[in-house]
Protein backbone atom coordinates (compact mmCIF):
# COMPACT_ATOMS: atom_id res chain seq x y z
CA UNK A 1 0.00 0.00 0.00
CA UNK A 2 1.52 3.27 -1.04
CA UNK A 3 1.75 6.24 1.26
CA UNK A 4 -1.10 8.09 -0.38
CA UNK A 5 -3.55 5.24 0.18
CA UNK A 6 -2.28 4.76 3.74
CA UNK A 7 -2.75 8.43 4.53
CA UNK A 8 -6.25 8.32 3.11
CA UNK A 9 -7.10 5.25 5.20
CA UNK A 10 -5.77 6.88 8.35
CA UNK A 11 -7.81 9.99 7.58
CA UNK A 12 -10.95 7.92 7.14
CA UNK A 13 -10.29 6.07 10.42
CA UNK A 14 -9.65 9.33 12.29
CA UNK A 15 -12.81 10.87 10.86
CA UNK A 16 -14.79 7.80 11.88
CA UNK A 17 -13.35 7.94 15.39
CA UNK A 18 -14.06 11.65 15.61
CA UNK A 19 -17.64 11.08 14.46
CA UNK A 20 -18.03 8.28 16.98
CA UNK A 21 -16.64 10.50 19.72
CA UNK A 22 -19.04 13.31 18.79
CA UNK A 23 -21.96 10.87 18.77
CA UNK A 24 -20.88 9.38 22.10
CA UNK A 25 -20.51 12.84 23.64
CA UNK A 26 -23.92 13.97 22.44
CA UNK A 27 -25.45 10.69 23.61
CA UNK A 28 -23.83 11.19 26.99
CA UNK A 29 -25.08 14.77 27.23
CA UNK A 30 -28.60 13.59 26.40
CA UNK A 31 -28.31 11.02 29.18
CA UNK A 32 -27.18 13.65 31.67
CA UNK A 33 -29.42 16.55 30.59
CA UNK A 34 -32.68 14.96 29.44
CA UNK A 35 -35.47 15.07 32.06
CA UNK A 36 -36.17 11.85 33.91
CA UNK A 37 -39.79 12.87 34.55
CA UNK A 38 -40.90 15.14 31.70
CA UNK A 39 -44.62 14.64 32.39
CA UNK A 40 -45.02 15.30 36.11
CA UNK A 41 -43.44 15.53 39.54
CA UNK A 42 -42.66 12.34 41.43
CA UNK A 43 -42.12 11.15 44.97
CA UNK A 44 -39.08 8.98 45.43
CA UNK A 45 -38.48 6.94 48.57
CA UNK A 46 -34.88 5.89 49.17
CA UNK A 47 -34.69 3.17 51.79
CA UNK A 48 -31.84 3.18 54.32
CA UNK A 49 -28.78 1.38 53.00
CA UNK A 50 -29.70 1.92 49.33
CA UNK A 51 -26.84 1.95 46.83
CA UNK A 52 -26.47 3.62 43.46
CA UNK A 53 -27.20 0.27 41.82
CA UNK A 54 -30.45 -0.16 43.77
CA UNK A 55 -31.39 3.41 42.81
CA UNK A 56 -31.01 2.48 39.12
CA UNK A 57 -33.25 -0.56 39.60
CA UNK A 58 -35.82 1.57 41.41
CA UNK A 59 -35.86 4.21 38.67
CA UNK A 60 -36.17 1.47 36.06
CA UNK A 61 -39.13 -0.04 37.91
CA UNK A 62 -40.77 3.40 37.97
CA UNK A 63 -40.24 3.78 34.24
CA UNK A 64 -37.83 6.69 34.67
CA UNK A 65 -34.64 5.05 33.41
CA UNK A 66 -33.13 2.10 31.59
CA UNK A 67 -30.12 0.25 32.91
CA UNK A 68 -27.78 1.21 30.04
CA UNK A 69 -23.99 1.54 30.02
CA UNK A 70 -24.37 5.23 30.86
CA UNK A 71 -25.40 4.45 34.40
CA UNK A 72 -22.42 2.17 35.03
CA UNK A 73 -20.00 4.77 33.72
CA UNK A 74 -21.69 7.55 35.69
CA UNK A 75 -21.56 5.48 38.88
CA UNK A 76 -17.84 4.80 38.48
CA UNK A 77 -17.01 8.41 37.65
CA UNK A 78 -19.08 10.04 40.38
CA UNK A 79 -19.78 7.39 43.05
CA UNK A 80 -22.64 9.43 44.53
CA UNK A 81 -23.36 9.07 48.25
CA UNK A 82 -27.11 8.59 48.46
CA UNK A 83 -28.97 9.59 51.61
CA UNK A 84 -32.12 7.77 52.64
CA UNK A 85 -35.47 9.54 52.80
CA UNK A 86 -38.42 10.74 50.77
CA UNK A 87 -37.69 13.15 47.93
CA UNK A 88 -39.92 15.36 45.86
CA UNK A 89 -38.57 15.51 42.30
CA UNK A 90 -39.94 18.48 40.31
CA UNK A 91 -41.12 17.88 36.77
CA UNK A 92 -38.31 18.08 34.22
CA UNK A 93 -35.52 17.16 36.65
CA UNK A 94 -32.44 15.60 35.06
CA UNK A 95 -29.97 13.10 36.45
CA UNK A 96 -27.60 15.67 37.92
CA UNK A 97 -30.41 17.55 39.65
CA UNK A 98 -31.77 14.30 41.07
CA UNK A 99 -28.42 13.17 42.44
CA UNK A 100 -27.71 16.61 43.86
CA UNK A 101 -30.88 16.28 45.96
CA UNK A 102 -30.06 12.73 47.03
CA UNK A 103 -26.48 13.59 48.01
CA UNK A 104 -27.56 16.72 49.92
CA UNK A 105 -30.30 14.84 51.76
CA UNK A 106 -32.84 17.41 50.57
CA UNK A 107 -35.71 15.29 51.81
CA UNK A 108 -39.36 16.26 51.48
CA UNK A 109 -41.01 17.84 54.52
CA UNK A 110 -44.62 17.24 55.49
CA UNK A 111 -46.72 19.27 57.88
CA UNK A 112 -49.21 18.47 60.58
CA UNK A 113 -51.32 21.24 62.10
CA UNK A 114 -52.61 20.77 65.62
CA UNK A 115 -55.79 22.84 65.73
CA UNK A 116 -56.70 25.04 68.70
CA UNK A 117 -59.48 23.40 70.66
CA UNK A 118 -58.71 19.83 69.70
CA UNK A 119 -58.72 17.35 72.55
CA UNK A 120 -55.72 15.13 73.12
CA UNK A 121 -57.83 12.17 71.95
CA UNK A 122 -58.40 13.94 68.62
CA UNK A 123 -54.69 14.71 68.27
CA UNK A 124 -53.73 11.11 68.95
CA UNK A 125 -56.29 9.90 66.42
CA UNK A 126 -54.85 12.19 63.74
CA UNK A 127 -51.33 10.98 64.45
CA UNK A 128 -52.36 7.32 64.47
CA UNK A 129 -53.95 7.46 61.03
CA UNK A 130 -51.08 9.31 59.33
CA UNK A 131 -49.24 6.70 57.21
CA UNK A 132 -46.16 8.92 56.94
CA UNK A 133 -45.38 8.52 60.64
CA UNK A 134 -43.95 5.57 62.52
CA UNK A 135 -46.26 4.71 65.40
CA UNK A 136 -44.72 4.62 68.86
CA UNK A 137 -47.33 6.41 70.95
CA UNK A 138 -50.42 4.63 69.65
CA UNK A 139 -50.36 1.84 72.23
CA UNK A 140 -49.40 4.05 75.18
CA UNK A 141 -52.04 5.29 77.58
CA UNK A 142 -51.95 8.96 78.58
CA UNK A 143 -50.02 8.32 81.79
CA UNK A 144 -47.31 6.32 80.00
CA UNK A 145 -47.15 8.95 77.28
CA UNK A 146 -46.47 11.74 79.75
CA UNK A 147 -43.89 9.63 81.55
CA UNK A 148 -42.07 9.06 78.26
CA UNK A 149 -42.13 12.83 77.74
CA UNK A 150 -40.49 13.42 81.11
CA UNK A 151 -43.62 14.64 82.90
CA UNK A 152 -44.55 11.69 85.08
CA UNK A 153 -47.81 12.23 86.96
CA UNK A 154 -48.83 15.20 84.80
CA UNK A 155 -52.30 15.25 83.31
CA UNK A 156 -51.98 14.81 79.56
CA UNK A 157 -54.93 16.84 78.29
CA UNK A 158 -53.96 20.33 77.17
CA UNK A 159 -50.21 19.72 77.34
CA UNK A 160 -49.49 20.07 73.60
CA UNK A 161 -49.33 23.42 71.83
CA UNK A 162 -51.50 23.83 68.73
CA UNK A 163 -49.20 24.89 65.90
CA UNK A 164 -47.98 23.55 62.54
CA UNK A 165 -45.17 21.03 62.90
CA UNK A 166 -42.96 19.82 60.05
CA UNK A 167 -41.67 16.27 59.73
CA UNK A 168 -40.18 13.84 57.24
CA UNK A 169 -41.64 10.50 56.24
CA UNK A 170 -40.54 7.77 58.61
CA UNK A 171 -40.29 10.07 61.63
CA UNK A 172 -42.06 8.72 64.71
CA UNK A 173 -45.15 10.28 66.29
CA UNK A 174 -43.38 10.74 69.63
CA UNK A 175 -41.09 13.30 68.00
CA UNK A 176 -44.04 15.53 67.11
CA UNK A 177 -45.65 15.04 70.51
CA UNK A 178 -42.38 15.93 72.22
CA UNK A 179 -42.01 19.11 70.16
CA UNK A 180 -45.60 20.14 70.90
CA UNK A 181 -45.17 19.39 74.61
CA UNK A 182 -41.93 21.37 74.90
CA UNK A 183 -43.52 24.26 72.99
CA UNK A 184 -46.50 24.28 75.36
CA UNK A 185 -44.28 24.23 78.43
CA UNK A 186 -42.35 27.23 77.08
CA UNK A 187 -45.47 29.26 76.20
CA UNK A 188 -47.12 28.40 79.53
CA UNK A 189 -44.03 29.45 81.49
CA UNK A 190 -43.82 32.77 79.61
CA UNK A 191 -47.51 33.49 80.19
CA UNK A 192 -47.31 32.58 83.86
CA UNK A 193 -44.28 34.82 84.39
CA UNK A 194 -46.00 37.74 82.66
CA UNK A 195 -49.45 37.22 84.19
CA UNK A 196 -51.54 39.92 85.80
CA UNK A 197 -50.80 39.63 89.54
CA UNK A 198 -54.52 39.99 90.26
CA UNK A 199 -55.49 36.92 88.23
CA UNK A 200 -57.13 34.43 90.65
CA UNK A 201 -54.95 31.45 89.71
CA UNK A 202 -52.43 29.66 91.90
CA UNK A 203 -50.37 27.58 89.47
CA UNK A 204 -49.42 27.40 85.78
CA UNK A 205 -51.57 24.27 85.60
CA UNK A 206 -54.65 26.29 86.64
CA UNK A 207 -53.74 28.83 83.98
CA UNK A 208 -53.71 26.02 81.41
CA UNK A 209 -57.11 24.78 82.58
CA UNK A 210 -58.67 28.23 82.28
CA UNK A 211 -57.06 28.78 78.88
CA UNK A 212 -58.60 25.55 77.60
CA UNK A 213 -62.07 26.71 78.66
CA UNK A 214 -61.54 30.07 76.94
CA UNK A 215 -60.41 28.25 73.80
CA UNK A 216 -63.57 26.19 73.70
CA UNK A 217 -65.87 29.11 74.49
CA UNK A 218 -64.89 31.46 71.67
CA UNK A 219 -63.10 31.32 68.34
CA UNK A 220 -62.99 35.12 68.15
CA UNK A 221 -59.49 36.38 68.90
CA UNK A 222 -60.85 39.75 70.02
CA UNK A 223 -63.16 38.14 72.60
CA UNK A 224 -60.73 35.85 74.36
CA UNK A 225 -59.57 38.43 76.90
CA UNK A 226 -63.19 39.46 77.58
CA UNK A 227 -64.23 35.84 78.18
CA UNK A 228 -61.18 35.43 80.42
CA UNK A 229 -62.28 38.52 82.36
CA UNK A 230 -65.74 37.05 82.98
CA UNK A 231 -64.28 33.80 84.31
CA UNK A 232 -61.65 35.59 86.41
CA UNK A 233 -64.31 37.75 88.09
CA UNK A 234 -66.52 34.71 88.72
CA UNK A 235 -63.60 32.91 90.37
CA UNK A 236 -62.87 35.97 92.52
CA UNK A 237 -66.52 36.21 93.63
CA UNK A 238 -66.85 32.48 94.30
CA UNK A 239 -69.43 32.06 91.53
CA UNK A 240 -69.63 28.85 89.54
CA UNK A 241 -68.18 29.15 86.05
CA UNK A 242 -71.23 27.48 84.47
CA UNK A 243 -69.61 26.86 81.10
CA UNK A 244 -71.08 24.27 78.72
CA UNK A 245 -67.80 22.97 77.20
CA UNK A 246 -66.65 21.61 80.57
CA UNK A 247 -69.90 19.67 80.93
CA UNK A 248 -69.55 18.26 77.41
CA UNK A 249 -65.95 17.21 78.06
CA UNK A 250 -66.97 15.27 81.16
CA UNK A 251 -69.75 13.46 79.29
CA UNK A 252 -67.18 12.06 76.84
CA UNK A 253 -68.77 9.33 74.68
CA UNK A 254 -72.18 9.87 76.31
CA UNK A 255 -72.57 13.21 74.54
CA UNK A 256 -74.61 12.92 71.34
CA UNK A 257 -74.12 16.49 70.13
CA UNK A 258 -77.03 18.07 71.99
CA UNK A 259 -76.58 19.46 75.49
CA UNK A 260 -79.69 19.01 77.65
CA UNK A 261 -80.75 20.26 81.06
CA UNK A 262 -80.23 16.81 82.52
CA UNK A 263 -76.58 17.05 81.50
CA UNK A 264 -76.17 20.33 83.35
CA UNK A 265 -77.63 18.74 86.51
CA UNK A 266 -75.58 15.52 86.29
CA UNK A 267 -72.59 15.94 88.59
CA UNK A 268 -69.08 14.94 87.48
CA UNK A 269 -65.64 16.48 88.13
CA UNK A 270 -65.82 18.72 85.02
CA UNK A 271 -69.37 19.97 85.55
CA UNK A 272 -68.94 23.67 86.38
CA UNK A 273 -72.71 23.99 86.87
CA UNK A 274 -72.64 21.66 89.89
CA UNK A 275 -69.14 22.44 91.20
CA UNK A 276 -67.28 25.60 92.13
CA UNK A 277 -63.87 26.54 90.82
CA UNK A 278 -61.94 25.16 87.90
CA UNK A 279 -62.31 21.58 86.64
CA UNK A 280 -59.48 19.19 87.54
CA UNK A 281 -57.82 19.21 84.10
CA UNK A 282 -57.89 21.17 80.85
CA UNK A 283 -60.70 20.26 78.49
CA UNK A 284 -58.83 20.87 75.23
CA UNK A 285 -55.54 22.01 73.71
CA UNK A 286 -55.49 25.81 74.09
CA UNK A 287 -53.60 27.99 71.66
CA UNK A 288 -51.11 30.72 72.46
CA UNK A 289 -53.72 33.52 72.36
CA UNK A 290 -56.07 31.74 74.77
CA UNK A 291 -53.19 31.20 77.21
CA UNK A 292 -52.18 34.85 77.02
CA UNK A 293 -55.82 35.87 77.57
CA UNK A 294 -56.09 33.68 80.66
CA UNK A 295 -52.89 35.24 82.04
CA UNK A 296 -54.01 38.82 81.37
CA UNK A 297 -57.82 39.04 81.31
CA UNK A 298 -59.47 42.21 80.03
CA UNK A 299 -60.73 44.55 82.74
CA UNK A 300 -64.48 45.06 83.01
CA UNK A 301 -67.59 44.33 85.00
CA UNK A 302 -69.36 41.67 82.91
CA UNK A 303 -70.22 38.42 84.67
CA UNK A 304 -72.21 36.75 81.91
CA UNK A 305 -72.09 36.17 78.18
CA UNK A 306 -74.22 34.38 75.62
CA UNK A 307 -73.67 33.47 71.98
CA UNK A 308 -75.29 35.73 69.41
CA UNK A 309 -75.33 32.86 66.94
CA UNK A 310 -72.79 34.44 64.59
CA UNK A 311 -69.62 33.44 66.41
CA UNK A 312 -69.61 36.46 68.73
CA UNK A 313 -71.04 36.92 72.24
CA UNK A 314 -73.20 39.38 74.12
CA UNK A 315 -71.64 40.32 77.49
CA UNK A 316 -73.79 41.41 80.45
CA UNK A 317 -73.11 42.80 83.91
CA UNK A 318 -76.25 41.53 85.65
CA UNK A 319 -78.35 38.40 85.60
CA UNK A 320 -81.34 40.45 84.46
CA UNK A 321 -79.41 41.76 81.44
CA UNK A 322 -78.13 38.25 80.74
CA UNK A 323 -81.61 36.72 80.80
CA UNK A 324 -82.80 39.39 78.36
CA UNK A 325 -79.88 38.53 76.08
CA UNK A 326 -80.70 34.83 76.33
CA UNK A 327 -84.31 35.55 75.36
CA UNK A 328 -83.14 37.58 72.40
CA UNK A 329 -80.36 35.41 71.06
CA UNK A 330 -81.27 31.88 72.17
CA UNK A 331 -85.00 31.58 72.75
CA UNK A 332 -85.77 34.08 70.00
CA UNK A 333 -83.64 32.08 67.58
CA UNK A 334 -85.52 28.91 68.46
Amino acid sequence: MNMRKLSLLLLIVMMALAAAAVWAWRDWQRFVDDPLNPHGEINLWIAPGSSFTSLIRQLETMGLAQATWHWRVFGRLNAPAIQAGEYWIPVGSNLVQLLTRLEAGDVREHRLTIVEGWTLARLRKELARDPRLRQRARDLDDADLMERLGCKGCFAEGRFLPETYFFTRGMDDMTILRRAHVAMERVLEEAWTGRDPEVPLNTPEELLVLASIIERETGQAGERAQVAGVFARRLQLGMRLQTDPTVIYGLDDDFDGRLRRVHLRTDHPWNTYTRHGLPPTPIALPGRLAIEAAARPAPGTALYFVSRGDGTHQFSDTLEEHNAAVNRYIRGRR
